[in-house]
């Protein structure tokens, strides 16, 4: 499937460095996305899916692992090869109307813009841009500036403009975050009608719990990794299928594993079983069992560890106390002169 796949995501880290504190957005996520996949990526503040978009659309570059997009390897990238891939390689599509636009350019100048950049202009650019309007469906709002424009027509808009140097991978980012759900639907809509008729690998970074019925697939980022992955059950309609009585959508969240076999178990499951820092796995004839584990000695205990250890350094020393734990001569939440 690795030969076969556009986007290689392979134990990916991103570290960023606000003044003297770190913050990894990225812990090894690892992600494969297939050619001309429509796939929607979910998840809270925070857990990276923004990040992922950056390192995807080379306005990032990640700190380890690999990211390979379209065959190419974005941390061997050089600057200008870098700036070469973002131009021609990916098309950008954001949240604000204000960000994908120039507010004193109509549409038709806005879809230009990026052709000009890159060199190309005349009547090929005008051409372009104007059938760009028509696969959008504004033909008739091209005089139109970014004022004169709804929420839905400025998102039409810089879809257009992030296609105009016919780039192989298209981003958005919250593209539907400002839009009623009536809007929103459109847009979805055109980014479906984009991938079918153009083959055009899409990734949509959303809240909106809905999307599944939009995409080939969801998946969710936790922390900086993958997490869950969201899919049609086997017999659903598609989305991409008119509505017809009877028709029925199903859909299964299934828990990612990661290249080394790890996986995210759900924070409530967790609680709801009393599952903290350590359980026990069995193996069954239905598959891994994980319960929680019992009659654990002392050295399971961290919050008794962590008590002592502050208590013994003030009394005698880390090392009195080390000596004692060794010798399992402790008393739980007790340390003796």
């Amino acid at each position: 499937m690795a030969q076969e796949a556009f986007v290689i995501c392979d134990n990916l880290v991103k570290i960023y460095k606000i003044a003297e504190l770190e913050v990894v957005a990225l812990q090894g996520l690892d992600l494969v996305v297939g050619p001309g996949e429509l796939l929607g990526i979910v998840g809270a503040s925070g857990s990276g899916k923004s990040t992922l978009m950056n390192v995807l659309g080379g306005l990032d570059r990640p700190s380890a692992g690999r990211a390979w997009v379209d065959g190419l390897d974005l941390l061997k990238l050089s600057n200008a090869e870098l700036n070469n891939y973002r131009r021609t390689r990916v098309g950008f599509v954001w949240q604000q109307g204000a960000r994908n636009l120039i507010p004193y350019l109509n549409a038709l100048e806005n879809i230009k813009l990026p052709m000009t950049l890159a060199g190309q202009a005349g009547r090929a650019a005008q051409k372009r841009a104007e059938e760009l309007l028509e696969m959008v469906e504004l033909s008739d709002r091209k005089k139109h500036r970014l004022s004169e424009l709804s929420g839905g027509e400025q998102q039409r808009v810089a879809i257009a403009v992030a296609l105009a140097n016919q780039p192989r991978l298209l981003l958005a980012d919250e593209p539907t975050g400002e839009l009623d759900s009536a809007t929103a639907l459109t847009i979805y809509q055109m980014f479906q009608k984009l991938n079918r008729e153009l083959g055009l690998t899409t990734l949509i970074v959303s809240h909106d719990p809905g999307i599944a019925r939009h995409v080939n697939r969801v998946v969710a980022i936790r922390d900086g990794k993958l997490a869950t992955e969201t899919v049609r059950a086997k017999g659903s309609k598609s989305a991409f299928e008119p509505a017809h009585e009877g028709a029925e959508e199903i859909f299964e969240e299934l828990t990612v594993l990661d290249s080394a076999g790890r996986l995210q178990i759900p924070k409530q499951f967790l609680e709801h079983f009393g599952i903290r820092g350590r359980a026990r796995i069995e193996l069954t004839e239905e598959g891994i069992l994980i319960l929680p584990a019992t009659n654990i000695d002392h050295v399971q205990d961290a919050e008794a560890l962590a008590s002592e250890l502050v208590e013994a350094k003030k009394a005698r020393g880390l090392r009195g106390l080390l000596n004692r734990w060794i010798r399992g001569e402790h008393k739980k939440h007790e340390v003796r002169g």
